[in-house]
C-alpha cells in the first residue's frame, strides 16, 4: 500500500495501539499519548503527507457521524447560547494576536497565521488564511507547529481542569469550544468529559469553525491580496444534514447508537493518528517568540471565556 513505508519498525506495536483505539479500550488522552511516543521510539510507518489526509478524512467522518445522535432544537439552544462568546473571543484573540506580535517583534504574517488558528479552529483556519495572505512555507509550518503543540497539550490537560472546577457538562462543552484550536482536540476532550459536553463542544465548534470565511476576507483586506476563495467545509453540511435527518426521521435506536459508537471509536483511532504525526522538529523549529504568541493567547482565550461562562452561570 502506497500508505504505508517499509521500514523495519515493528508495525504489529503501532497496529495494535491503533486497533485498542478504535475499539476504544484507551481514552483519548492516551490514544494522543500512545501515538506520540509510539512513534518516537518506533518511528512512524506512515507517509506523512497521506497521514494528514487520512487523520482530516476520518475526524470529518466522525464529525458527521456525531451529527446522528444530535436533536435541531437542542443544536440552535446551544448554537445561540454560543454565538456571543464565539464573536467575542475570535475579535478579542485577532486584537491580541497583532498587539503581543509586535511587542514579540514577529513576521506578521506567522502572528495572524498563528492569531488565527487560536481564534477559530486551528489549522483548518491556518490552511484556509495562509493563500489569502501569501504566506510561505516556513512561516506556515511555523504556525501549524505551535497550534499542534497547544492542541496536544489541551487534550490533555481540560478534562482534569474540568473536573477540578467542578464545571457542568454544559459548561465544559462551550469552554473546550472556544478556548481549544482543533477540532480534533476540542470533540476528544470534551468526548472524555461526557456525553453532553460532546454535543455541547462539537455544535459550538463547528459553527466557530464557519468565521473561516468571514476572517478570510478580512485577512484579505489586511494584506492587500491573495486569493480569496474561502468556502463552508463540505463536512459541516453533512453534519447538519445528519442532525436533520435524526431530528425529523424516526432512525431506530440501535442504528443511532451504532453510528455513534462507530463514530466516537474513528475519533480516538484518529487522535492516536494525530499523537503519531506530531513532529518535534516543526515545533522546535518554530523559535520561542512564536510559541510564546500562541501560549499567551491561548491563555487570554481560555481565562476570558471560562470567567464568562462562570459569571453567566
Amino acid at each position: 500500500m502506497q500508505f504505508l513505508r517499509h521500514k523495519p519498525i515493528p508495525h504489529l506495536v503501532f497496529a495494535a495501539f491503533a486497533i485498542a483505539a478504535l475499539l476504544q479500550w484507551v481514552s483519548t488522552p492516551v490514544a494522543l499519548i500512545s501515538g506520540f511516543l509510539i512513534t518516537q521510539i518506533f518511528g512512524n510507518p506512515f507517509d506523512k503527507k497521506l497521514q494528514a489526509k487520512y487523520v482530516k478524512l476520518l475526524l470529518q467522518i466522525a464529525v458527521v457521524g456525531l451529527g446522528f445522535g444530535m436533536n435541531l432544537h437542542n443544536v440552535l439552544e446551544v448554537g445561540k447560547d454560543g454565538l456571543g462568546l464565539t464573536i467575542f473571543s475570535i475579535s478579542l484573540t485577532l486584537i491580541a494576536g497583532i498587539i503581543i506580535g509586535k511587542a514579540l517583534g514577529l513576521d506578521r504574517k506567522i502572528t495572524h497565521l498563528v492569531s488565527s488558528g487560536t481564534s477559530i479552529c486551528g489549522g483548518s483556519a491556518i490552511a484556509a488564511v495562509a493563500p489569502v495572505i501569501k504566506a510561505n512555507p516556513n512561516q506556515i509550518s511555523v504556525a501549524l507547529g505551535v497550534v499542534f503543540l497547544l492542541n496536544s497539550i489541551a487534550l490533555i490537560i481540560f478534562p482534569p481542569i474540568g473536573g477540578w472546577l467542578n464545571l457542568t457538562q454544559d459548561q465544559f462543552g462551550l469552554w473546550s469550544a472556544i478556548a481549544i484550536h482543533d477540532t480534533s482536540s476540542v470533540v476528544g476532550a470534551a468526548m472524555e468529559y461526557g456525553e453532553r459536553a460532546l454535543e455541547v463542544a462539537t455544535t459550538v465548534k463547528l459553527s466557530r469553525a464557519l468565521w473561516i470565511i468571514p476572517v478570510s476576507f478580512l485577512s484579505m483586506w489586511m494584506f492587500k491580496g491573495g486569493d480569496s476563495k474561502a468556502k463552508v467545509p463540505r463536512f459541516i453540511i453533512l453534519f447538519i444534514v445528519a442532525i436533520l435527518i435524526n431530528t425529523f426521521l424516526a432512525i431506530p435506536s440501535f442504528i443511532g447508537d451504532s453510528i455513534d459508537f462507530l463514530s466516537k471509536s474513528i475519533l480516538v483511532l484518529t487522535i492516536f493518528l494525530v499523537g503519531a504525526g506530531i513532529d518535534v522538529k516543526m515545533i522546535r523549529e518554530a523559535g520561542s517568540k512564536p510559541i510564546s504568541l500562541g501560549v499567551s493567547l491561548w491563555l487570554i482565550i481560555s481565562l476570558s471565556s471560562l470567567g464568562i461562562i462562570l459569571f453567566l452561570s
